[in-house]
């Protein structure tokens, strides 16, 4: 998780929504795809740091798949990520903040509860949650003082 907030600071240091992730394979410990937000940097709505991370370590892998990795992240994944997650196949997800109004695992449409989602990951959150949510809080604090 240390490296998830590593790219959430750095994300926050280019002007971005401070949320970053990480892939990790659990046997090997490897870490295959790690980003942070880069929705502004690249003016693109689907750059959030879990999809930058999949596609990192889907390309890491050369598969589509990631059925034997976990994610870690900053923030409760919202409805892009939650499918992204749920395309990979992710094995686990922690995340740290929970997000009650843009969040969709623990809140919103909890995606991984619809029987619509073909594939759900073990969940688990609150992971760090008061630095996460302390990083999120001083970035906007911030930003309205600007």
């Amino acid at each position: 998780m240390d490296l998830a907030f590593a790219e959430a600071e750095a994300a926050a240091a280019r002007g971005e929504v401070p949320v970053g992730a990480v892939v990790v394979d659990p046997a090997s410990g490897a870490v295959l795809g790690r980003a942070g937000n880069r929705t502004q940097e690249l003016n693109d709505p689907t750059a959030h740091a879990e999809v930058l991370a999949i596609r990192a370590a889907c390309a890491a892998r050369g598969e589509p798949r990631l059925p034997d990795c976990d994610l870690y992240v900053t923030l409760e994944p919202c409805a892009l990520c939650a499918a992204a997650i749920s395309f990979a196949r992710l094995r686990r997800v922690y995340f740290g903040a929970y997000d009650p109004k843009g969040g969709a695992v623990e809140h919103g449409p909890r995606f991984y509860g619809q029987p619509t989602c073909h594939h759900a990951p073990d969940v688990y959150g609150g992971i760090g949650e008061t630095r996460a949510a302390g990083l999120l809080k001083g970035f906007f604090r911030d930003r309205r003082q600007e």
